[in-house]
């Protein structure tokens, strides 16, 4: 399988004609013709991923967030990215980064975030989900419950009573607190994000609407693991040799080879 081919096949899943107009998703860096030895799926790249795909030999890097999302006009190693961009040229690894498309696509990291934080009927589209909360839930088992569900801390914005119960929640990954209204209009009694913003936070107070900040990493890391496992089916022949997913540092390391296991 060629580098190429790896790309055609993340199209599918979340095609990258769908991304954002300011976004810089897709094959960032690398041959399209490299024959794809090994396949490392992150958040990010870090020092510290590149070291973990290095050591499972992978040489395709698919992130969620791209690197040069602000054009750049050189790449001198006194900066952090441009030395991640060096150090990935030096060891011929490609980057492949599957951002806004992914964030929308079906199945895609606000699917995942909404299945993992328990919704029924989810609909949405865009960047936004809505569903229905368990039968019973309120503010007091709620919160515990996403920390558990999403490895964070939940800062809770607004003011309802523990006891109060909820129906509907609608979530937003990384830092999507700008889909609030659409949140409101869709009758949401809880609106979940990643980041949100100070003033967006206060107009879901004013109407009546528990918001829940609960990390930008924490929110989107599932939909990471949701791609390594999109990738494995398509693929039948992806070796995991393991994964680090508590950490800023971590990534889901594949190897491709003749087996699926």
């Amino acid at each position: 399988m060629t580098v190429r081919e790896l790309f055609a096949m993340i199209d599918d899943l979340a095609p990258f004609d769908t991304q954002a107009d300011f976004d810089n998703a897709g094959l960032l860096l690398g041959d399209p013709a490299q024959t794809v030895r090994g396949i490392h799926v992150a958040l990010d790249v870090t020092d510290g991923v590149l070291d973990e795909a290095e050591a499972v030999g992978a040489n395709v890097l698919v992130t969620h967030h791209p690197l040069m999302f602000a054009p750049r006009r050189r790449l001198t190693e006194e900066d952090y990215e441009a030395r991640l961009l060096c150090r990935m040229i030096r060891g011929h690894m490609a980057l492949i980064a599957a951002h806004t498309n992914l964030d929308s696509a079906p199945g895609g990291i606000n699917d995942v975030l909404a299945a993992v934080c328990g919704l029924r009927g989810v609909t949405g589209e865009g960047y936004l989900r809505i569903g229905t909360l368990p039968g019973g839930e309120t503010v007091g088992t709620l919160i515990p419950r996403l920390e558990a569900a999403l490895h964070t801390t939940v800062r809770v914005m607004g003011q309802l009573p523990p006891e109060q119960t909820l129906h509907r929640m609608a979530v937003s990954s990384g830092a999507g607190s700008d889909s609030w209204e659409e949140a409101v209009r869709l009758g949401a009694d809880v609106f979940l994000t990643g980041e949100m913003k100070h003033h967006h936070a206060l107009a879901l107070s004013g109407a009546g609407v528990l918001g829940l900040e609960c990390g930008h990493f924490a929110t989107e890391e599932p939909g990471i693991f949701a791609l390594a496992d999109a990738l494995q089916k398509q693929l039948n022949a992806v070796q995991y040799e393991g994964c680090v997913s508590k950490s800023h540092q971590g990534g889901y390391a594949g190897r491709y080879g003749a087996d699926r296991r």
